[in-house]
């Protein structure tokens, strides 16, 4: 009798076009929206190449010569430097060749538009307008201190560690973890189906499993795994299209980032059977699943870079037991950590979810009786 059931079950929830559609079509076609809008993002914008600059009357200043020279023929040059005349650089200037000019002869500068690389260019020249003074007031008022003071202004000093990272570091992939995660959540309305269809006074064919001599709770394990079947089907789907369609970089444990989209969309289900298990009307129980689900996923980041940060600032609790922030930060982990200790926290944290929701949504349906069907 359970493997009847699951067969059936299994057919009957391949049949209902709305969940395949937001399991399947909906996070395929987002997901193309994603790629499309963040298509060479990193590389513009995040990745660090060297600032096209226009020097002119270089002539007059041999020592900004020297020290653009050296800066910009290094193997991590800071800048790309022309030199040309005031007139070309404005040409220059105004169709975007470069991002500033840099005029030798009173260090003055010139931008058509403001950003980061122009901030760079300004900080470079404030730094070399205050070394400039520190050894012209060393040379004139202390020349014997002036080899010290100049192998002090040459030394690199870097606040900052390198810490390499491995993976692909790629801000904007955050968006396909959580699509990722919108997926395994949009689950849930498969767990309202599940608790439907055993409840007697919401559907035909739940009044007829009450009075049907089959065990409750054998009859609602074989349909929560039918649909769990599906669900994972969905998910490998929505994992393959993204890794190999869409070129979406997941990191070098494919495999895990299977089984992490899976147990997220078990987690879902879950979540959504123990929502529908409540004796409130059906409208209710849609309108809660939907409402927790995008919810958990805006504050997981689907919608904004920034809102991660800022809940981990005002309520970093929040972060560790929002679902969606758990299923994406499971691919997070994957993609940038050697280890699986976070990974693994990760992988149970969900686990937690799908036990507690599971027998939650099994108490609420247990021994339900009606005074009539």
């Amino acid at each position: 009798m359970f493997s009847n059931i699951f067969k059936y079950e299994f057919k009957s929830c391949l049949r209902q076009k709305a969940i395949l559609f937001w399991l399947i079509a909906f996070p395929i076609i987002l997901g193309c929206f994603f790629k499309m809008a963040f298509s060479g993002i990193y590389e513009k914008d995040v990745v660090f190449n060297a600032i096209p600059v226009a020097v002119t009357n270089i002539e007059e200043n041999d020592i900004l010569k020297q020290v653009l020279e050296q800066i910009s023929n290094s193997d991590e040059a800071l800048f790309k430097v022309t030199y040309t005349d005031i007139d070309k650089a404005e040409e220059m200037l105004k169709s975007e060749d470069i991002k500033g000019i840099i005029k030798a002869s009173d260090l003055s500068l010139e931008f058509g538009s403001t950003g980061i690389q122009q901030t760079i260019v300004k900080t470079f020249i404030q730094q070399y307008k205050t070394q400039e003074k520190i050894i012209t007031d060393t040379a004139k008022n202390a020349p014997q201190k002036l080899d010290k003071v100049i192998a002090s202004l040459s030394e690199k000093i870097s606040p900052n560690e390198d810490i390499p990272l491995h993976g692909n570091p790629d801000i904007t992939i955050q968006f396909f973890y959580n699509l990722l995660a919108m997926t395994a959540l949009f689950g849930s309305m498969s767990g309202l189906f599940v608790a439907q269809k055993n409840q007697g006074d919401l559907s035909a064919l739940g009044a007829r499993r009450c009075c049907s001599p089959v065990n409750k709770l054998t009859s609602i394990t074989a349909t929560l795994l039918a649909f769990h079947a599906v669900e994972m089907i969905c998910m490998v789907i929505s994992v393959t299209f993204l890794r190999f369609v869409l070129k979406v970089d997941f990191g070098s444990k494919l495999p895990l980032v299977y089984l992490a989209a899976i147990i997220g969309g078990i987690t879902g289900i879950s979540m959504g059977f123990f929502v529908g298990s409540f004796r409130i009307k059906e409208g209710v129980k849609i309108s809660v699943v939907m409402a927790a689900s995008m919810t958990c996923c805006f504050f997981s980041g689907l919608m904004s870079n920034t809102i991660r940060g800022t809940v981990a600032e005002h309520c970093p609790i929040f972060n560790e037991i929002n679902p969606a922030a758990i299923i994406s930060d499971s691919f997070y982990c994957l993609n940038l950590y050697e280890d699986y200790r976070r990974f693994t926290v990760k992988i149970i944290s969900m686990a937690i979810y799908t036990v507690l929701f599971t027998l939650g949504g099994y108490v609420l349906t247990r021994r339900r009786k009606y005074a009539s069907l």
